[in-house]
């Protein structure tokens, strides 16, 4: 599969604009979505999940099943912050 970037390229603006950062790579079927925040990120500005997978399925014609999504936070293994 090839990723479209230029039907990427509004959306990572949009992201960007809030200080956010998103990599797409083909994995099987489907594509592996990764955000990822910057310093200055606006914590209440991603959308819920559900409604990203639906942006990504317009813009890369990719069936919303076939969307991993991971945002900030989501990392497997990543440690809990210490008290």
């Amino acid at each position: 599969m090839t990723i479209d970037d230029t039907a990427l390229a509004g959306l990572r603006a949009t992201l960007a604009a809030d200080d956010y950062a998103m990599e797409v790579r083909p994995h099987g079927p489907g594509v592996q979505v990764q955000i990822s925040a910057g310093p200055e990120a606006c914590a209440d500005c991603l959308v819920p999940k559900p409604i990203m997978r639906s942006i990504l399925h317009t813009a890369l014609g990719v069936p919303e099943e076939a969307i991993e999504l991971a945002y900030p936070g989501d990392e497997t293994g990543a440690a809990a912050p210490a008290d």
